[in-house]
């Protein structure tokens, strides 16, 4: 596996993550996305309508608290995750020690045993990462640090250990709360180690301030090795994943379109940008400008619950019922091209499963629209343009 950057502008990364998977012929854009999936499974979508969509990431999130409770299936089936999924091609596996029944209690040695038997192409180092709320004391975020670096040094050397993960990467993960002289302590030494990248822990949107977010990523940034791709957890909305590509992050989750779908909304905001800047202001109005109507979405509470304003249309509203547009004009989804708003809402106020489906389509082939502009953006110098399309809607928030 191999970064390679084409450009650097405004502190963004582009390029390509090359050299995936066994075979080694597989790539993936930067900045992009991961494909997230639950139990190794895209939420509502069968293979045949995920493959709908286009631009799909060749990269497939898998968390390890899906599998860790049933990991015996897989030691028996010999043969990996992405054999035992079918659809899978190339698979990264990241952390948690929650499960269905609460905690799960896991030693270094279990984990690795884990990984053996999931069989990934990267993954995450065991880490500490219940630090991130504000207010940890400087002196458990510390313990916390030293802790994630002795995990990785003990999957290090399991790693070489382990037949069935000779080929594949390991990510260090940097942690350090919002405390700064620890953040730069772990990436520092972090980067000593032999990994194939770093997953940068503990910027949640919920758990810390977009500003000091977006300081602590761009120190960090700096103490990493710029040939190697980092990867944040836990951020996903447009705004903020702008923000994190301007601090140097490549890869993000793509959890967003789910948690939007779970709440009955569809994403809608605009994301294009003129190719000719004299013509700027003379596009095709978007769904939050159509008719001069804006969609119904409530503002963001301080817990980070609630529909966003304004990426994104809450379809459960009554005012679509007689609502015979598609959800985003201009979409080519398939849920866009042959179903209207008023459908998809008389499907969730009637708890109809295909509620889901047409949503969860509609906001990957969006979440996916939106990272490729992004890198059309970069690419031709027009990443303020590009910013101010996406958060027009937020002036005056």
């Amino acid at each position: 596996m191999k970064l390679e950057l084409s450009r650097v502008v405004q502190g963004c990364r582009l390029g390509v993550l090359a050299g995936l998977g066994k075979s080694e012929q597989h790539s993936l854009e930067v900045p992009g996305c991961l494909l997230y999936t639950r139990c190794a499974t895209v939420p509502h979508l069968t293979q045949d309508t995920l493959h709908t969509l286009r631009d799909l990431p060749s990269v497939t999130q898998v968390s390890v608290d899906c599998l860790a409770e049933h990991h015996e299936v897989l030691e028996e089936f010999k043969e990996g995750v992405r054999k035992f999924a079918v659809w899978l091609t190339k698979s990264f596996c990241t952390v948690s020690v929650w499960g269905s029944g609460g905690r799960i209690e896991l030693t270094v040695a279990r984990f690795m045993a884990i990984q053996a038997a999931i069989q990934p192409d990267c993954y995450q180092s065991m880490a500490d990462g219940e630090t991130w709320q504000a207010g940890t004391s400087h002196k458990r975020v510390r313990k916390a640090v030293d802790r994630t670096l002795a995990h990785l040094d003990e999957c290090l050397v399991l790693h070489q250990k382990t037949q069935e993960l000779k080929q594949a990467e390991i990510f260090g993960v940097v942690e350090g709360g919002d405390i700064m002289e620890e953040r730069l302590r772990s990436a520092r030494e972090t980067a000593k180690r032999p990994v194939g990248g770093f997953v940068l822990d503990g910027f949640h949107s919920a758990a810390m301030d977009q500003d000091v977010r977006t300081q602590l990523i761009k120190a960090t940034s700096v103490e990493l090795p710029q040939e190697k791709p980092r990867l944040v957890l836990g951020v996903g909305r447009p705004d903020e994943v702008i923000s994190c590509v301007e601090a140097g992050v490549d890869l993000f989750e793509s959890f967003f379109p789910f948690q939007v779908m779970e709440r009955g909304c569809a994403l809608s905001f605009n994301y294009t940008i003129d190719p000719d800047p004299e013509t700027a202001g003379t596009s095709t109005p978007t769904v939050l400008e159509f008719n001069g109507e804006m969609p119904a979405v409530k503002k963001l509470n301080s817990n980070g619950d609630g529909n966003i304003m304004p990426f994104e249309m809450n379809l459960k509203d009554k005012r679509y019922q007689d609502d015979f547009r598609p959800l985003v004009e201009g979409c080519g989804c398939y849920c866009c091209k042959k179903h209207m708003r008023a459908y998809v809402h008389h499907l969730l106020v009637t708890s109809e499963l295909l509620g889901g489906v047409l949503l969860m389509l509609h906001n990957m082939a969006h979440y996916l629209g939106f990272f490729k502009a992004l890198r059309e953006a970069i690419a031709s110098d027009r990443l303020q343009d590009f910013k101010n399309r996406v958060l027009h809607c937020r002036e005056g928030d």
